[in-house]
C-alpha cells in the first residue's frame, strides 16, 4: 500500500485486543466501544497520522466485526490476513503470548506492506446475508445430527412412539420450520440490493448451481469484488491444480492444495455431481474422460472448475448462461 508509514499488529480475542507498534509501543484494550476509544487515544499519543496507518489483524470471524465497523467510521485502514500465512512467515518459533502474537502480526505487515490491500466497507446486505447463512448452516448440521441419532435409535429397536424418538422428531420439525424462515429472510435480504439480486439470479442459470451455492458464492466473493480473477477463487476453494516437481528427482503428480475453503469446495463438489446428471456437455465430458482412464475425482475437479468459470462469466457479462452444446445455428 502507498503512503503507509505505520503498521500496527492487532491480536484479537473475544474480550481483548492486543495492539503492537514495532517502534516499541504496546497496549491491550477491551474488544468493545470503550476499548476502541482507548485505542484512538493510544494512537494519538504515538503521534500516528491516521492517513498513514494500516492495522493488520487475523481473520477471526465475529470477534473483529465491531472493530471493523469502528475503523471504517474513523477512516482508519485495516487488512485481514490468514492466520496460517502469518504463522508460516515467522519460521521456527518457540513460545507465544498475546503480546508476542501482536508483534509478529506487525512484523508480517511491515514485511508484506507493499502487497497488502486495505479492506473496503462491507455491503450491509452482504454482512446480514453472511450471518443469516451461518445460522442456517448451523441448524442444518444440528438437524442432520438428530436424524442420524433417530436412525441409530431405530436400529436398536426403539419405535416411533417412544418418547425419545418423539422428542427428537419434534425438534427436527422445528428446525425445518426455522430453516424455511431463514431461507425466506435471505431471499428478502438479497432482493433489497439490485446488484446482489441480479447476480443471484444469473448464477442460478448455470446448471448445477442452486440457491444455496449461489448464496454462498456471493458471500465468499463479496458479490464478486473480492477476487480479481477466476483462478484466484479456484485457489481459494482448493480446486486449482498445482505442479509438484523439483529438479530431476521429484516429479510428483499435479494436485490440488489441502489449504482451501472446505465449505465452498464441498458445495462445488455437489454442484459438479448435479451438473454431470443434468448437463449433457459435462456428462459426456465426464464419461469420455473416465473411459480414457482419468480418475473420477480428477474429472469431477475439472467440472468444478468449469462451473466456477461459468459463474464468473455470467456475472462478468451480466447475461444468463446459455447451453448451446451441439446446437445447430
Amino acid at each position: 500500500m502507498q503512503n503507509v508509514q505505520h503498521i500496527v499488529g492487532a491480536d484479537l480475542s473475544k474480550k481483548t485486543i492486543d495492539l503492537c507498534h514495532l517502534l516499541g509501543s504496546y497496549t491491550r484494550i477491551g474488544n468493545n466501544l470503550s476499548g476502541f476509544k482507548k485505542m484512538i487515544q493510544w494512537l494519538k499519543q504515538q503521534q500516528i497520522n491516521f492517513s498513514e496507518l494500516l492495522i493488520v489483524m487475523e481473520h477471526t470471524g465475529l470477534y473483529s466485526l465491531c472493530l471493523e465497523r469502528f475503523l471504517h467510521q474513523h477512516q482508519i485502514s485495516f487488512t485481514k490476513i490468514s492466520a496460517l500465512a502469518i504463522k508460516r512467515s515467522v519460521g521456527l518459533a518457540r513460545g507465544k503470548s498475546d503480546k508476542i502474537d501482536a508483534q509478529r502480526i506487525a512484523e508480517y505487515g511491515y514485511e508484506k506492506k507493499a502487497k497488502l490491500i486495505a479492506e473496503t466497507p462491507a455491503n450491509k446486505q452482504l454482512q446480514r446475508l453472511q450471518l443469516l447463512y451461518a445460522t442456517r448452516d448451523r441448524l442444518v448440521k444440528q438437524k442432520a445430527a438428530l436424524l442420524n441419532a433417530l436412525e441409530e435409535y431405530s436400529n436398536i429397536g426403539l419405535s416411533k412412539q417412544d418418547p425419545i424418538m418423539q422428542a427428537q422428531t419434534r425438534i427436527i420439525k422445528r428446525f425445518e420450520k426455522e430453516i424455511e424462515n431463514l431461507d425466506l429472510e435471505m431471499k428478502n435480504n438479497i432482493e433489497q440490493d439490485p446488484s446482489l439480486n441480479q447476480n443471484y439470479q444469473l448464477l442460478q442459470t448455470v446448471t448445477g448451481v442452486g440457491k444455496v451455492v449461489a448464496t454462498v458464492i456471493l458471500i465468499k466473493t463479496q458479490n464478486f469484488t473480492r477476487f480479481t480473477n477466476t483462478r484466484k477463487f479456484a485457489c481459494f476453494c482448493g480446486i486449482a491444480p498445482f505442479e509438484n516437481t523439483s529438479g530431476t528427482s521429484i516429479k510428483g503428480r499435479t494436485r490440488v492444495s489441502h489449504m482451501a475453503d472446505k465449505q465452498m469446495k464441498a458445495l462445488l463438489h455437489m454442484s459438479a455431481q448435479c451438473a454431470i446428471r443434468y448437463d449433457k456437455e459435462l456428462r459426456e465430458f465426464y464419461l469420455r474422460k473416465t473411459a480414457n482412464g482419468k480418475s473420477k475425482m480428477s474429472t469431477i475437479n475439472i467440472i468444478r472448475n468449469k462451473i466456477v468459470y461459468r459463474m464468473f462469466a455470467v456475472v462478468k457479462r451480466q447475461t444468463p448462461f446459455l447451453n448451446n452444446y451441439l446446437q445447430v445455428a
